[in-house]
């Protein structure tokens, strides 16, 4: 896995920062530029599935799996000094192939369109590398987000450390999208784009999709600061 996405090696200033600044942990400290946060919309789950594993596209022990593009979904989750965060919790949520939700507000008048093999949501703890991984479905458009996203939110500690969503590079939605469109900073709406690509191995047309984000202080280094400054 490449260490981070060429398109967000960017310094504050503009700069593009080659990929051998990263060579040594900690170097160009608080230069990575963070993800930005994103509304967390109304449809974060209202009730939890039985099933909240990494896998999407099968629910509980069906033998089923859900329609749509088979999405391998992998990155890491760093800090701003590009330090890898370990243990983290990053959840994902999205729509179905046929654009539902699992939240009552949405599903609750669908049931007949919604996709009953699709888990929807999903939880992963991070790698000591801060590596997650998903199987999901390349995600839809949804009736008035043009852009089809997939949303997600990092805890740690027992705190939230950013609630946003991700786009796919290139779809033709992007620039239609309220939300998308609310990003004005061009390189802050590069940092929420992913590229999916087909997987040449597979032989049913899986995707494959890399996404790093990049969070501010977590709790561990707030302890940190804390110490220091009672010890001063």
């Amino acid at each position: 896995m490449d260490f981070f996405p060429t398109r967000r090696n960017f310094l504050r200033g503009g700069m593009v920062l080659g990929a051998a600044a990263f060579a040594t942990p900690g170097a160009f400290a608080d230069q990575l530029l963070r993800t930005p946060p994103q509304t967390e919309g109304p449809f974060y789950p209202d009730k939890l599935p039985l099933d909240t594993d990494n896998d999407l596209i099968i629910v509980n022990n069906s033998l089923t799996p859900a329609v749509g593009e088979i999405t391998h979904l992998t990155g890491r989750i760093l800090d701003t000094s590009g330090q890898p965060i370990k243990n983290a919790i990053i959840e994902i949520w999205q729509c179905d192939a046929k654009a539902v939700y699992i939240h009552t507000a949405d599903s609750g008048h669908k049931q007949s369109q919604q996709d009953k093999n699709f888990q929807g949501f999903g939880r992963f703890a991070t790698s000591s590398k801060g590596e997650y991984y998903f199987r999901t479905i390349k995600p839809v458009a949804y009736p008035g987000r043009p852009a089809p996203h997939i949303h997600f939110k990092i805890k740690k500690g027992g705190r939230d450390l950013l609630t946003s969503q991700f786009f796919v590079e290139g779809h033709p939605g992007n620039a239609r999208d309220g939300v998308v469109r609310g990003l004005r900073d061009p390189i802050d709406r590069e940092l929420t784009m992913a590229v999916f690509t087909p997987v040449k191995e597979s032989k049913v047309g899986e995707l494959a999709a890399s996404f790093d984000i990049v969070v501010g202080r977590t709790p561990d280094e707030d302890r940190m600061e804390g110490r220091r400054t009672s010890n001063r």
